[in-house]
């Protein structure tokens, strides 16, 4: 068969649904570090990182030798089966890493839909309740529960109805939509709706558990206010609610910090990890408070691949290479350089709304005008299609998809980053030449 972006294109067609999405019309046969090969032979800096996923890089060959060494002892057995040590000394690294106060206990899943679902049943079990509070905007899977938790209708819950239930939202801080005159009454307004929903038309005594995104991922990147977390946590844990943090995708020093949440100086009860656990295997993970998932019995939670032998492994050097090279450091570095040349498009460019971000964790909104703020996807569309075509692979993201978000490995050399850097600075100029 015909190896070519072109003849992959017609098997796609030929064999997968439709209704999985594609950002980019390519079809990627390698990488290496920050950079991916197609199957026509071009080459791409990735600033898409999988969404999220490869922070140490496409290959890297401690993560190849870490995941041999664990094929040719143990590819399998089943945590419900029998004990392996990459496991239980994954579930110790990350229980002694993950900076909440206490005794912490680990659960390993195979995603993060699967993550945050179990998350969920773990509140409800320990709490007796029912109810969970999400945000509007927010992405926690596509699994049913997930989905329901999930704060966007197109495309996700499309034609999908019924979801699960006792879900309730509120907004979540987005200042820039919500046009507060600051982040004091950004925060006002968002506390204000969440007292009226938990104190009258609910009551604390019915729910289990609030999730929440310290920084939304597939909302476009939306950073709240400094004080909101803070608020936030106090104001559940007053009414005995216990917080869990979706870090899936903010998690691996992402932001500069290897927990998000620590930015804002919170001590969550639940913590949900994914993605850049294992740099692209299979793996997600809860780490909570030892008193909330001791609560269920033996039996109650589980699965045939969660924490898998091969996954944790390479977890395990993924948590030390972090350590090593200080990837958290890297990672304000990067954000450090990407913020300075982002805020310097923001005055020349009429459709940029705003630049948003923490640490390596960046994006751009943009509109079709700066007064009216209404959103513009179809420049979003323009710009990745120009960026692709130089040579730089992006992603779309945000409540109205007019985000562009930058989601670099954070081991990208730095020559590579200022070069995507001036390609996307290209790209924007020409998508923007006929508007």
């Amino acid at each position: 068969m015909e190896s070519s972006n072109a003849s992959y294109s017609r098997l796609r067609e030929l064999y997968v649904p439709r209704g999985l999405g594609l950002t980019h019309p390519v079809t990627i046969t390698h990488g290496l570090g920050e950079i991916v090969y197609d199957a026509d032979g071009n080459s791409y800096i990735d600033f898409t990182s999988g969404i999220g996923v490869t922070i140490l890089g496409h290959s890297n060959p401690e993560l190849i030798e870490s995941a041999i060494s664990s094929l040719r002892s143990l590819w399998h057995i089943c945590i419900m089966v029998a004990n392996y040590p990459s496991y239980l000394e994954l579930a110790r690294e990350l229980s002694e890493h993950i900076p909440m106060s206490g005794s912490k206990k680990v659960l390993f899943f195979n995603s993060g839909a699967e993550a945050v679902e179990n998350a969920v049943k773990v509140v409800r079990a320990y709490t007796r309740r029912p109810y969970i509070i999400s945000f509007i905007g927010a992405f926690h899977g596509r699994t049913t529960l997930a989905l329901a938790l999930t704060g966007k209708y197109k495309p996700y819950k499309k034609r999908f109805e019924p979801l699960a239930t006792h879900i309730v939202k509120v907004p979540y801080p987005y200042c820039y939509r919500l046009r507060a005159r600051d982040e004091d009454e950004c925060v006002d307004i968002v506390m204000n709706s969440l007292e009226l929903l938990v104190d009258v038309d609910l009551s604390p005594e019915v729910i289990a558990g609030a999730i929440i995104e310290p920084i939304q991922g597939e909302g476009g990147f939306i950073v709240p206010p400094k004080r909101f977390l803070k608020e936030l946590e106090g104001f559940l844990k007053k009414r005995d609610i216990p917080v869990i943090i979706d870090e899936v995708q903010t998690g691996y020093c992402r932001t500069g910090k290897f927990m998000a949440f620590e930015h804002f100086n919170i001590d969550p009860d639940i913590v949900v990890l994914g993605k850049a656990i294992a740099n692209g295997l299979p793996l997600s993970a809860i780490v909570g408070r030892a008193s909330i998932l001791d609560v269920m019995d033996p039996g109650m939670v589980g699965g045939t691949y969660g924490g898998n032998p091969v996954a944790s492994t390479v977890a395990l050097k993924v948590l030390e290479i972090v350590k090593r090279d200080k990837i958290c450091v890297r990672a304000e570095k990067l954000g450090e350089y990407i913020a300075k040349r982002l805020d310097e498009l923001v005055d020349k460019y009429e459709v940029i709304g705003e630049h948003r971000g923490l640490g390596a964790m960046r994006a751009l909104e943009f509109v079709k005008n700066k007064k009216t703020r209404e959103p513009n996807p179809e420049i979003v569309i323009r710009i990745i299609e120009e960026a692709r075509k130089r040579g730089l692979l992006l992603l779309k993201a945000g409540y109205y998809d007019n985000v562009i978000r930058f989601h670099p490995p954070l081991v990208i050399q730095f020559e590579n980053l200022e070069k995507a850097m001036n390609i996307f600075e290209e790209s924007l100029r020409e998508a923007t030449k006929s508007t």
